[in-house]
């Protein structure tokens, strides 16, 4: 089976532990439904975005220069890549 081309769409800017969430600096378009994968360190995963904020606002969708934050499964770190399938 062959894997579907994979787009670098941002990086993890920072980590809040307490809630799970990452904060993620894209540099391409990101919207709730699509499934993200994020590398780095020990860290390689999978996961469907359920639903992301901007300033602590709920949104759709967001582009190139937007920061967002996005519950994540596993811990991550500043400077981990993040994917688009």
């Amino acid at each position: 089976m062959v894997e579907p081309e994979e787009m670098e769409i941002g990086v993890v800017s920072n980590y809040f532990d307490h809630v799970g969430v990452a904060a993620i600096k894209l540099n391409g378009d990101l919207k709730v439904g699509d499934t993200i994968h994020i590398k780095g360190g020990e860290v390689d995963f999978e996961q469907k975005v359920e639903s992301m904020q901007i300033n602590r606002e709920p949104v759709e969708k967001a582009g190139k220069g937007d920061e967002v934050g996005v519950k994540v499964n596993e811990k991550v770190r500043k400077g981990y890549k993040v994917f688009k399938k």
